[in-house]
């Protein structure tokens, strides 16, 4: 199975809500990995929740054309939570 995000809602803080096609569900704290010319304009709290589920990458998406990949997005949230990756 591809792995890939059904659902992403932008939350304060730069954190976000996904869930993904494996049945996980959670939060994700990006306030550490918005570095760099593509990233770093989502330091902007309002352009940071323009955060949305593209509909073909079916990952989280920026209107600047940001995007993530949702294995970095599962690791990450496995991380956060204290949980090993599967």
């Amino acid at each position: 199975m591809i792995l890939h995000t059904t659902e992403v809602t932008p939350l304060s803080d730069y954190r976000l809500r996904l869930s993904f096609n494996t049945g996980e569900q959670g939060e994700v704290d990006l306030s550490d990995e918005l570095d760099g010319e593509v990233f770093a304009p989502l330091r902007d709290q309002a352009f940071f929740s323009t955060a949305r589920q593209d509909p073909i990458m079916r990952t989280v998406v920026w209107d600047n054309g940001a995007d993530l990949a949702p294995e970095f997005l599962l690791d990450l949230m496995h991380r956060q939570q204290g949980k090993k990756a599967v």
